[in-house]
């Protein structure tokens, strides 16, 4: 449950601004990586301090600057007071449970996303939030672990390909919203080879601990609609052409990702009525195994009742039963039973209940 509303009563009480890193406890230290480039170069570094960045903020080439790590507060604190970034925006930064959002401010505009990535060990979905800061020269990005799904974005960097190095730091960021669209979809492909695994497992034998992964996997994409739902309002926002910072060659590309982004919505959607009917499977799975067990049990009952009323017959205690002593009585009236119950079996076959 806490993973669905988040780890927020750390903060109760306090005032708005305050900054508390309320993510899973870590010791490692914080990496920070910058990336400085124009249309003829293109410099990488990885920093030891964050005010080694400091200097980037006013060249008039493209920075990015990268934070893997969210622990340490004071390096969030500091980069946010040198580049103008409102208390508010660092305190979502470190409340690593917010929805897919933008916010718009005079120099810059905050975006979150849910960075996604299918555990195939575990078989579950794992989320992460990223957050993005867009200002006139530079892109902040701030992650909670190291590892992303930006490195085509680097590649494309280092290697001069297509217009991201001619291009400003609005097209960076339309390039990151991008890389992490279309992760989901490979997280889809996953989801629905899991979706098809368990299908046929419940075809051939629906156990208690198949219905326990088809209900994890309803999580999974429950977690995955959150965040792909609110993604759309966020990037639809874009199109509308609204955001001084953007520039309009770049607003063509978000309508391709918004594009994408109402795709990876069907997509979901579809899985999650998918599932949704795999768990009615199950039931009625367990329910028709119920009535062939108990259409089996009834057949025996019924093919033994005429054979349990002959047994009483001569069970009784009565001193004249003209049968008791003739000398192959027993053996014809096993004969009368099993030919009673010979007889029944074929007539339930005929009758095709077996």
């Amino acid at each position: 449950m806490s993973k669905l509303t988040g780890r927020r009563s750390k903060k109760a009480g306090l005032s708005p601004g305050t900054l508390i890193y309320l993510g899973s406890k870590r010791t490692e230290e914080v990496k920070i990586s910058l990336m400085e480039y124009d249309g003829d170069h293109v410099q990488e570094r990885v920093l030891k301090k964050s005010e080694e960045a400091f200097p980037f903020k006013d060249l008039p080439t493209s920075t990015w600057v990268n934070i893997d790590g969210l622990q340490q507060v004071e390096i969030i604190e500091a980069l946010g007071r040198h580049f103008n970034i409102h208390p508010l925006v660092l305190e979502d930064i470190l409340s690593t449970g917010q929805r897919p959002k933008m916010e718009e401010f005079e120099s810059y505009i905050y975006i979150v996303l849910r960075m996604l990535s299918f555990n195939e060990q575990e078989a579950k979905l794992e989320d992460e939030q990223v957050s993005l800061i867009l200002g006139p020269n530079f892109v902040l990005t701030f992650q909670e672990n190291e590892g992303d799904v930006f490195d085509p974005v680097r590649n494309r960097l280092r290697n001069d390909k297509g217009k991201i190095r001619k291009a400003g730091a609005d097209y960076l960021v339309y390039a990151l919203i991008d890389a992490v669209v279309d992760n989901y979809f490979a997280v889809l492909e996953k989801v629905g080879d899991r979706i098809e695994f368990l299908d046929e497992q419940l075809a051939v034998n629906p156990t208690p601990e198949v219905l326990a992964q088809i209900h994890d996997l309803k999580r999974s994409i429950l977690f995955l609609r959150k965040a792909v739902w609110p993604l759309r309002d966020v990037i639809n926002h874009f199109q509308r052409g609204e955001i001084p910072i953007f520039q309009p060659p770049t607003m063509i590309f978000m309508r391709d990702v918004y594009d994408h982004t109402v795709q990876v919505i069907d997509t979901v959607e579809t899985l999650r009525d998918i599932v949704a009917g795999m768990m009615d499977l199950y039931l009625s799975s367990l329910s028709n195994r119920m009535n062939e067990v108990m259409k089996v049990l009834t057949i025996i009952a019924t093919i033994f009742i005429p054979l349990t009323f002959i047994v009483g017959i001569y069970g009784m205690n009565f001193d004249y039963i003209p049968e008791l002593r003739w000398h192959w009585g027993y053996f014809a009236v096993l004969g009368i039973m099993g030919i009673i119950a010979l007889g029944m079996l074929l007539y339930f076959k005929r009758k095709k209940w077996l």
